[in-house]
């Protein structure tokens, strides 16, 4: 992502600076727009399941300075993942739905699936501009103008997928660890919560320092589901 492209210019290689501005304002976007919807998205399904302390906490909301993370933006800015501050569940109030470890499943579910729905939506974007520029907007509009738009969602598809395939990984305090954790027994759950903070830590260690251990096969799988999607995407237009 960013990093790399600054890398590449530090060491003195040839960068292209549209480039640079196309994935600043892809990562704001996903940093202002897209963050707080998967945070909502948490808190909409807790709520739905019985459980208001989202609500009335503030946090069913877009406003993304009610879910922003610094940390986390920073590393979406710079290497194209990371996360929000988290929004509060409490399953003892899922009313809705008698297993604690189901509710709290069901509403971790509900961000990483906000995720794909906006690559997809970004694909199919994508794929409208890309046939209205083909037929109707190749005399008026810049060729090199359109790749950038275009450069543009796809670095937003990508992102997207991205931050849902990163928290699906089975690792509090990410999504994917209170999925698996509705199909562990209890004793096994409850030593995971006793070291949360001990793992929690470790991750920050791995993003930071050793964050190519993630990167190169989270970039391989989003790749691929990024290929699927913009592909399943083109398909009405008669792009595939």
């Amino acid at each position: 992502m960013l990093l790399n492209v600054l890398m590449t210019a530090l060491r003195g290689g040839s960068v292209d600076f549209g480039t640079i501005i196309v994935m600043v304002l892809a990562s704001l976007s996903i940093i202002f727009l897209i963050l707080p919807v998967h945070e909502c998205a948490h808190g909409l399904v807790a709520y739905a399941l019985g459980d208001d302390t989202a609500k009335r906490q503030g946090r069913l909301t877009l406003n993304p300075f009610a879910h922003i993370n610094y940390l986390g933006a920073l590393l979406i800015l710079l290497i194209g993942f990371g996360w929000a501050n988290p929004v509060p569940v409490n399953p003892n109030r899922c009313t809705k739905i008698k297993s604690n470890k189901a509710c709290m499943a069901i509403t971790a579910a509900a961000g990483p699936l906000a995720n794909f729905l906006a690559a997809f939506v970004g694909a199919f974007i994508s794929s409208f501009f890309l046939f209205c520029y083909i037929n109707w907007w190749y005399t008026s509009l810049d060729a090199i103008i359109a790749c950038y738009i275009y450069d543009f969602f796809v670095y937003f598809i990508q992102m997207n997928v991205y931050l849902a395939i990163f928290n699906l990984i089975p690792v509090p305090p990410l999504d994917g660890s209170k999925i698996l954790m509705a199909f562990l027994p209890n004793r096994i759950c409850e030593k995971i919560y006793m070291n949360e903070q001990k793992i929690y830590m470790g991750l920050l260690l791995v993003l930071i320092i050793g964050f190519r251990i993630l990167s190169q096969p989270l970039s391989w799988l989003s790749s691929t589901i990024t290929s699927w999607i913009i592909n399943i995407a083109a398909m009405p237009f008669g792009f595939v």
